[in-house]
């Protein structure tokens, strides 16, 4: 049912400085920042040959960014995205299974303009996991 890995989600408490040492110190090739309001985040890509990373700063308070940074005030991984064809029909096949999709479970539209669903870390051995329609 998943495809390939589309990017790994780092949350940092600065998105300048985090992009500034993958940019500078790592040699990476890093996007503009992006404010996403429907998420609370602003996000910047790093590409890689054969993934992203996506960095993650909280867009305000209520962001769930920043109640990740309470709990990590470094930073760290927050989530992994894999890639599905049809994301309705991966959705409800996890429902089937036992497995939980958080918020509504209806698709959002992502950071890359294509429809995401997360589902519960409890789930998926402690890891949040992103479904991204490919």
């Amino acid at each position: 049912m998943i495809g390939r890995l589309n990017h790994v989600a780092i949350a940092v408490p600065d998105i300048a400085a985090a992009s500034d040492l993958y940019r500078k110190t790592l040699g990476s090739d890093v996007s503009a920042p992006e404010a996403l309001e429907e998420h609370g985040v602003t996000v910047v890509f790093i590409t890689l040959p054969n993934t992203k990373i996506e960095l993650l700063e909280p867009l305000g308070e209520e962001s769930p960014i920043a109640k990740f940074l309470e709990k990590n005030p470094d930073g760290g991984v927050h989530h992994i995205c894999y890639e599905v064809d049809d994301i309705i029909a991966a959705r409800d096949r996890l429902l089937a299974s036992g497995a939980r999709v958080l918020g509504s479970g209806e698709p959002k539209i992502g950071a890359h303009g294509k429809p995401v669903l997360f589902l519960h870390p409890k789930d998926f051995n402690g890891t949040l996991v992103e479904l991204e329609q490919a």
